[in-house]
């Protein structure tokens, strides 16, 4: 995912789905700023100590709605979702810069890692491969989309 997301060192990357931050941290080796979003507050404490500790600069941190994004930061060079959604998100491709890239899984039984591409102010979908991951949470922790 992070390969197809051809991060460039002067990106604005915005991940959803913080987890432990493992991910997090590739990201911020490779763009110039992070924004991670973690709907899960336990997780979300732990990635930002974790971060913190190894003296990560670069990462912006928030509990809530991953599938909301970020948008008073907005736009975003990079987006990545690290959880399907039975569709792409809305909120997550008008916050897209132009020239964007967002990669996400989509589906519930079957799910397809799609590469979302905005150019000339349309949406470019490609289908890269059959994954599987777990449900995107959204609205408050603990529903599932």
């Amino acid at each position: 995912m992070t390969e197809a997301l051809a991060l460039k060192p002067s990106d604005k990357a915005l991940e959803v789905g913080t987890g432990s931050g493992y991910q997090t941290a590739v990201l911020a080796d490779l763009a110039a700023e992070v924004l991670t979003v973690e709907i899960i507050p336990e997780l979300a404490a732990s990635a930002r100590a974790v971060l913190s500790r190894l003296g990560y600069a670069n990462i912006r941190f928030r509990t809530g709605d991953g599938a909301e994004g970020w948008p008073e930061e907005a736009p975003f060079d990079a987006v990545i979702v690290t959880a399907a959604s039975a569709q792409v998100p809305d909120a997550l491709t008008g916050q897209l810069a132009e020239g964007g890239r967002m990669i996400i899984p989509v589906g519930r039984d079957r799910q397809t890692l799609r590469m979302i591409r905005k150019k000339g102010g349309r949406l470019i979908e490609t289908a890269l491969l059959g994954v599987r991951f777990v449900p995107l949470i959204t609205g408050t922790c603990g529903e599932a989309s």
